[in-house]
């Protein structure tokens, strides 16, 4: 459907707005309860690459000690990571702490459905990619994928790209749907959670 892009981002803005009012009571109580678990800001912003391989701000609930990434494995987190919170261990386990980018599809960064977006450094710089897999820069990033119901943390990067391909080739409300309920179950189950190896959520 050539329209659906358009429908597909005007949806976002419209899902992502009801969302962050219905879920405010949430988002509130999580922060307050962040405040009173560790020191630090509650949200956490980091650097990804979006649309076109243009850098932008991320925004997670923090789940992590401050200063964590210039300890142990850097930004990256594994089983039984000591540098998660308490309350960390279950925002991340419910993915509450992923909710801050509905702010990001507001702002037209991300979508709710899309390849995750990659760290501006990891795997490698945008500049390093093949044309190839700049193909999976063609849409918005979401805060849920086609790699993320195949997989998740635990599909290496290069099987990970391709899936993002795959998406971009055959984007469609079938898909977006069927990616948005397999979510929900790989939520539920806390499916493919935790890293296999270096990777980024």
């Amino acid at each position: 459907m050539k329209f659906y892009p358009s429908f597909k981002r005007t949806f976002d803005v419209c899902a992502a707005t009801v969302a962050t009012v219905l879920l405010s009571p949430v988002l509130l109580a999580t922060a307050l309860i962040i405040k009173i678990d560790s020191k630090g800001p509650v949200i956490f912003r980091q650097q990804r690459l979006g649309l076109g391989g243009k850098p932008f701000w991320i925004y997670k609930f923090r789940s992590m000690t401050v200063g964590a990434e210039k300890q142990g494995t850097g930004v990256y987190s594994f089983k039984g990571d000591a540098r998660i919170t308490r309350v960390g261990k279950i925002i991340r386990a419910t993915s509450i702490d992923e909710l801050p980018q509905l702010w990001n599809i507001i702002k037209g960064d991300m979508a709710l459905i899309g390849p995750r977006p990659a760290l501006t450094y990891h795997p490698w710089p945008y500049e390093q990619y093949t044309e190839h897999q700049k193909h999976m820069f063609d849409v918005r990033p979401g805060i849920t994928g086609w790699a993320q119901v195949n997989g998740r943390k635990e599909v290496p990067w290069p099987e990970r790209i391709e899936l993002n391909i795959e998406y971009v080739n055959k984007m469609s409300f079938a898909m977006d749907a069927k990616i948005f309920f397999l979510t929900f179950y790989k939520v539920f189950t806390n499916a493919d959670n935790n890293n296999t190896g270096v990777t980024a959520k």
